[in-house]
């Protein structure tokens, strides 16, 4: 049986994510973040964990992006838009 827990985030879904994107925006593109802290209301993070049927290892992946006066500033994690270099973090 595969294990899977928190956003299945995809490399398309974060190339959609620009700066300037509302709240309302980044959670239609990304879904609601596991992880909204009140201590840090300018940050979500989304983080995925899969184990496969028969299969000891376990794909992780995590994002957080970041926003500055109620929109969007930036996205850093292991999943980032390909037109966005250098920011790719593991």
């Amino acid at each position: 049986m595969e294990i899977q827990q928190g956003n299945y985030i995809t490399q398309e879904m974060v190339a959609q994510l620009k700066p300037g994107l509302t709240r309302d925006q980044v959670r239609f593109v990304l879904g609601t973040p596991l992880v909204s802290d009140i201590f840090h209301e300018e940050r979500w993070d989304y983080v995925f964990l899969r184990q496969r049927a028969n299969s000891r290892e376990i794909e992780s992946r995590r994002i957080a992006v970041f926003f500055e006066d109620g929109k969007m500033k930036r996205v850093e994690g292991d999943i980032v838009a390909a037109a966005s270099p250098g920011k790719r973090e593991q």
